[in-house]
């Protein structure tokens, strides 16, 4: 059974840094190209970043370019997304999965940007 554990989510004030971890289980990890996305409130899911089995090839959306890093450790089935330089409409609940997407979501984790 797949399972998508995400954490790290808070209230940061604009331009700070948070990290996010997705502790992943159920599957081969190290087999699956795994993504961030979001949803903002009141919006859809919005596609984050991609990161491919190995990790050294990195995908963004334009939107966090230049301030977040997507990583994984494939020993500790563990995906990671620093983010820097946060901004008020990077505000969303972060979910993982992975590329091809799962049918299974986890509960997400909620980011604030706010003084």
């Amino acid at each position: 059974e797949v399972q998508l554990v995400e954490s790290g989510g808070g209230l940061v004030q604009p331009g700070g840094s948070l990290r996010l971890s997705c502790a992943a289980s159920g599957f081969t990890f190290s087999s699956v190209e795994m993504t961030w996305v979001r949803q903002a409130p009141g919006k859809g899911l919005e596609w984050v970043s991609r990161i491919n089995v190995g990790g050294s090839n990195t995908i963004y959306a334009d939107s966090v370019k230049g301030r977040f890093t997507i990583s994984r450790d494939n020993a500790k089935n563990t995906l990671y997304l620093q983010m820097n330089s946060l901004k008020r409409d990077d505000t969303a609940v972060y979910f993982c999965n992975g590329d091809p997407q799962f049918e299974y979501w986890g509960q997400g984790t909620l980011v604030i940007v706010s003084e």
